[in-house]
């Protein structure tokens, strides 16, 4: 069996590779692993069960809570919420294990569970790798040791999961949003509840989009990987900004008035100087992935400010932060993590609080996002060439040695292979469009020469 955990979780299409039969004994495993871990010793476990809206959703969440309370385990069942609205409520709750079924941004579908340990953070890798032999061991025929009466588990849904969250997200803001108008795109998704009433009740003039999920609509065409309606919806109501969240909302994109998009890399700039003034951004130091824009470095060198640069990946960026202990860090596609706040991404308090430092400095949008001029950037994926040559090719070294100097103090270049495909992203930015094309193009024919 193939590794079974990926870097968020276990995903995969709906009642084909994700079963409720997997749903299920991957939670008793968890429960058994967690178990002998010591996680539960000395009182009765507790976990806490929340999900996205995806009709795949409800019979996966049913088979997550029956395999919790087989194994033993109290489930508080909180819903449809966002993904670092269940990690909160790990924590808050005191909870031993959550438990996230979602597929974040991607297709309907889809789905997946996410285990979250005690305090809402992600599992430590060497248990999600116990989980997973422990299940397929018992899925070969090994058998459970399961509880019998007084000792299984009981389950009760948990209604003040949203307004536990939503008072959260305002406890944290600096300060109210009166005055600005705001087009929020929950892409159909887990945050089309709790979001709009967290902007509302932070005193904003809210428009909605993409905010009544069915069950089928998840990210179709809106949300944070689809930002065209939000741009029209932007203009169209003559909003101060606009907001997109994805399916579990653990993501956010925005707008500026004039309809523009506002990346990930814009985001934490303005929110890493918002930050520092209110002495609040530890060491002067934001975290982000190699991926991130060299504009962003650029402007944060200007401003005084540290980067430190990950693997891609907002996982790597989070165990970073840990490690030594930095406030803020992200992505360029919006994950951005506020650690005195939040243990994963968290879409809807990142929003809040860009809106916060429109409303507070009574500039626009536009103008805080004008910190950083994103540095054109052509990515190019070269499939079919062997991935595992490129960090020994001395062809493909010359070349992004020659490339490098033509570039010189105003460009980058960037050869990854991935990670899940027979394929090589060569990504090059520099100070003008037709210079990067040119350079990438030129890249990617040594990576098929070299590498095909």
């Amino acid at each position: 069996m193939g590794r079974l955990f990926g870097t968020d979780g276990v995903r995969g299409v709906a009642n084909a590779d994700l079963t409720a039969e997997m749903a299920l004994g991957l939670s008793v495993a968890a429960a058994h692993v967690l178990a002998e871990a010591g996680t539960f010793a000395g009182h009765r476990a507790t976990a806490v069960v929340g999900r996205d809206p995806r009709a795949s959703g409800e019979f996966l969440e049913a088979a997550v809570v029956a395999g919790l309370a087989s194994a033993g385990v109290d489930v508080l069942r909180v819903g449809v919420l966002p993904t670092p609205a269940v990690a909160y409520l790990t924590g808050s709750l005191g909870a031993d294990l959550g438990v996230m079924l979602s597929a974040s941004h991607n297709a309907m579908p889809d789905n997946g569970i996410k285990f979250f340990a005690r305090g809402g953070h992600k599992l430590a890798d060497e248990l999600e790798d116990r989980i997973e032999s422990v299940y397929d061991s018992h899925r070969h025929g090994e058998p459970w040791e399961r509880p019998t009466g007084a000792g299984v588990g009981r389950v009760r849904d948990y209604g003040e999961g949203s307004d536990d969250y939503v008072g959260h997200l305002l406890g944290v803001l600096p300060n109210r949003l009166e005055g600005l108008k705001i087009v929020l795109d929950e892409a159909h998704g887990a945050a089309a509840g709790v979001s709009p009433e967290a902007f509302r009740r932070a005193g904003a003039e809210v428009v909605t989009i993409g905010a009544e999920p069915d069950g089928l609509n998840i990210n179709d065409g809106c949300g944070s990987t689809h930002l065209d309606k939000l741009k029209a919806a932007v203009v169209e109501h003559g909003a101060d900004l606009g907001v997109a969240h994805d399916g579990d909302a653990d993501r956010c994109l925005a707008v500026d008035h004039t309809g523009d998009e506002v990346d990930g890399d814009q985001i934490l700039a303005v929110l890493a100087l918002a930050m520092r003034e209110r002495s609040v951004l530890r060491s002067d130091t934001v975290v982000a992935t190699v991926m991130s824009n060299l504009g962003f470095k650029l402007a944060l060198e200007r401003e005084g400010l540290k980067l430190v640069q990950t693997s891609v990946g907002d996982r790597y960026v989070l165990e970073e932060m840990k490690e030594h202990d930095y406030a803020l860090g992200g992505e360029q596609s919006g994950h951005v993590i506020i650690l005195d706040h939040a243990t994963t991404g968290d879409g809807t308090l990142t929003g809040l609080l860009l809106a916060a430092r429109v409303a507070q400095t009574g500039r626009s949008l536009r103008e805080l996002a004008g910190v950083m001029d994103r540095l054109p950037q052509v990515l190019i994926n070269v499939r079919d060439v062997d991935r595992s040559r490129v960090s020994t090719s001395a062809e493909l070294s010359a070349a992004v040695t020659e490339a490098e100097r033509e570039l010189g103090a105003t460009g980058r270049v960037l050869l990854r292979p991935s990670g899940t495909e027979p394929l090589v992203r060569v990504m090059v930015e520099a100070a003008d469009i037709e210079q990067a094309q040119s350079v990438a193009g030129r890249l990617a024919d040594v990576v098929k020469s070299a590498l095909g």
